[in-house]
């Protein structure tokens, strides 16, 4: 172990021991254990708790009536890697170079969830899908254009003390592999390992519970990051979920796999229960970005609920995500937000909760998403900056902005996008691109290195050239 990491790792010790000697009542108040959870390609309507009435999702369901449900939830971006990476950082993707799915990595330099929780005593755990960059430098299951070397940035070297994660998507049912194998800790599994045989939430499952199960035993706070593969391809479903959807064909591993993730949360949420911590819990689920597919057919059934275009698209259907917190005592139960939010809110809000301060002045793009939860505030002061290729969106309250294209809806009172007003508000429309612009650029100079203090740092792609590779 090297010196910086000795450093790291006496900080994180001394950080716990101060941790188990305080009243933990007092304790228990300022560091919630936090679970944040995320599907891979679920769609706004493909849930009951948006109305779905094929797919059943009951412990999605119960934890909506438990806690708040948010009606005008975004991911990130509208692919998967740009939206993992605005999870862990409140900061926009186009900020450090990850223009697309497997584009870039996370920077060593960035500040994490991980890294500010670790640094206030919690055990630090990261399960399921990474897409932030390699997980082997001489092998990525992409091929040797993914760069392996350069873009080698697996979670063990990015803050978190236990992790099981897979490079890319594996299949929804037997997610064994040995092209693209499941990393425990950093040691790759033979894809024939029973252990891999059956659901991939459960999978995934199995390894976070004993994670959490340890840190509540020893009195010490945790993240858990849960990243499931449901229901992003190759999406299958096993012989007892295929019969609960007996009739729909194709679609029905897709509806299978939902169900059984699902399982999963409702599994996470008994064991808390069991182990009585339920109540000093954070607990939040959203999707990465919008469904996949053209339209809703065979394994790619999934719906928008109405909201305009897919995965990939800028418009609404492509990020807009069903989305839910839970927190016993904090959050009411049964609530309803239509405030717009993101997952750039997610760093902002567990930086509030446990007092961390940033240690520089970099910009950070969300905003503390708890007062917002708890219904103390209706209005978002900050806006949700969207760029994709050559495309980019701009969200204040009500409002969405679209370029090149020149369009302006109002969301409220238009949920498919399909009326452009900007015709009529065009001082709305200035100003609202010029904030857009500005934006832009203050991402622009970040990727150039502005916001580390690190010479040794330097972009891996210019930034002109944006990467499309759109191969998940």
């Amino acid at each position: 172990m090297n010196s910086k990491k000795k450093i790291s790792a006496t900080l994180r010790f001394c950080a716990r021991l101060i941790c188990s000697i305080l009243p933990f009542c007092a304790y228990a108040e300022d560091h919630p254990n936090i679970i944040l959870m995320m599907a891979d390609d679920l769609g706004y309507g493909d849930t009951g708790f948006n109305g779905n009435q094929i797919i059943k999702t009951p412990h999605l369901d119960q934890m909506a009536k438990d806690g708040v449900k948010l009606t005008h939830f975004y991911a990130g971006g509208p692919v998967c890697s740009p939206t993992r990476g605005t999870f862990l950082t409140g900061r926009h993707y186009f900020r450090y170079g990850i223009w697309s799915a497997n584009v870039g990595h996370l920077p060593k330099q960035e500040i994490t969830l991980a890294r500010i929780l670790n640094s206030k005593g919690y055990m630090t755990g990261h399960f399921g899908k990474w897409h932030l960059g390699t997980l082997s430098k001489t092998h990525s299951t992409k091929g040797p254009r993914r760069k392996p070397a350069e873009n080698f940035a697996p979670p063990w070297e990015r803050d978190y003390d236990r992790s099981f994660v897979v490079e890319s998507s594996v299949s929804t049912w037997d997610p064994g592999s040995d092209k693209n194998p499941f990393y425990d800790d950093g040691v790759p599994m033979a894809g024939s390992d029973e252990s891999l045989l059956g659901g991939a939430a459960r999978v995934v499952v199995d390894r976070a519970i004993p994670f959490m199960e340890k840190a509540v035993k020893n009195d010490i706070p945790f993240l858990a990051v849960v990243w499931f593969n449901a229901p992003h391809q190759p999406t299958k479903a096993g012989p007892n979920y295929l019969a609960m959807y007996e009739g729909h064909d194709e679609a029905a591993h897709y509806y299978g796999c939902i169900t059984e993730l699902d399982e999963q949360v409702g599994r996470i949420r008994k064991c808390l229960e069991d182990w009585g911590v339920a109540d000093n819990t954070l607990l939040c689920f959203c999707s990465d970005n919008g469904p996949e597919g053209k339209a809703p057919e065979g394994k790619k059934a999934g719906v928008t609920a109405g909201l305009r275009g897919r995965k990939r698209s800028l418009y609404d259907g492509g990020v807009r995500v069903p989305a839910l917190a839970v927190w016993s005592g904090k959050i009411e139960a049964g609530s309803v937000v239509d405030t717009p939010c993101s997952t750039l809110d997610y760093f902002p809000m567990v930086a509030n909760l446990t007092s961390f301060q940033m240690p520089d002045d970099r910009p950070i793009d969300g905003q503390d998403l708890m007062p917002i939860l708890t219904g103390q505030i209706k209005k978002r002061d900050n806006a949700i900056p969207f760029r994709s290729r050559s495309n980019a969106t701009l969200v204040i309250d009500r409002y969405k902005l679209v370029l090149p294209a020149g369009e302006l809806y109002n969301l409220t009172q238009d949920w498919s996008e399909e009326n452009d007003i900007a015709s009529d508000n065009w001082e709305r429309v200035q100003n609202m691109s010029r904030e857009l612009m500005s934006y832009l650029e203050s991402m622009q100079k970040s990727h150039a290195g502005d916001d580390y203090n690190d010479p040794s740092f330097k972009p891996l792609d210019e930034w002109t050239e944006l990467k499309t590779n759109q191969n998940k």
